[in-house]
């Protein structure tokens, strides 16, 4: 339970103002009182793509406040902590450890505990072994020759561990990572997982939803950068659902 005196954010209102009234008054109506209120995604899932953002980005001035609002929009603790692991792979370890002594305090004043967050080896979702072996096949043949120790650990680590967790389902997995590449840039990565994230039941209104959402936390050039690619894949899904539909 949160306590009274727990702390929300690193800044006031007052703080910003002071500095850049403008600023200030976008925080308040274009972000506070518009954009966490658009009905096509929850506020569980703008916090799910805002703390994907921040650790991403290494931000850690936003962090104690998106944090709490990640746990009182119904982000379990458990599911924070696994994000964390989940974006060490995606990220970088730094990043995700720049986000372990704020999280932490937090824990600390909300009372979690650590029989509250995920375990070390838990019992892993079921895997899709004929998907993962035409992934793993095709990884090997571009890239196998060029760096067996990234495709090994990718296999083992990645694929046939991290995504099975169960502590955060595959459609959050997806989103915070497809969030996490386009706050990074990471264009090129952006069809395999975009299309895992439709695949994971993210829906297309959602997914142009995060877009929006993320121009806000990014910045606009991140996600007119990926726009073309995004562009690109709702099309092709649309032609494939018309030629099965046929």
């Amino acid at each position: 339970m949160t306590s009274p005196n727990t702390p929300h954010s690193a800044l006031t209102s007052e703080d910003i103002r002071a500095v850049s009234p403008a600023l200030a008054s976008h925080t308040q109506k274009s972000i506070a009182e518009d954009l966490w209120k658009r009905p096509d995604l929850s506020p569980r899932d703008r916090s799910l793509i805002t703390v994907a953002v921040l650790i991403a980005r290494i931000q850690t001035i936003g962090m104690l406040h998106y944090f709490n609002i990640a746990l009182d929009s119904g982000v379990t603790a458990g599911e924070l902590s696994e994000i964390i692991t989940h974006l060490a792979f995606y990220s970088g370890w730094s990043n995700a450890l720049s986000a372990v002594p704020i999280l932490k305090e937090i824990f600390a004043q909300r009372g979690i505990g650590i029989d509250q967050l995920p375990d070390v080896s838990p019992q892993l979702l079921p895997l899709n072994e004929q998907a993962e072996a035409q992934r793993a096949a095709n990884v090997e043949q571009n890239f196998g020759a060029v760096a067996p120790g990234v495709v090994q650990y990718t296999t083992d680590l990645l694929f046939r561990d991290l995504w099975l967790r169960p502590a955060l389902a595959p459609r959050d997995r997806s989103l915070i990572t497809v969030s996490a590449l386009i706050a990074s840039g990471q264009v090129a990565q952006i069809t395999y997982h975009l299309n895992r994230a439709m695949d994971n039941g993210l829906t297309q209104r959602q997914a142009s939803e995060m877009l929006t959402h993320l121009a806000f936390y990014t910045g606009w050039p991140p996600v007119f950068s990926a726009l073309p690619v995004v562009k690109e894949i709702f099309e092709k899904r649309a032609l494939n659902l018309t030629k099965k539909g046929s």
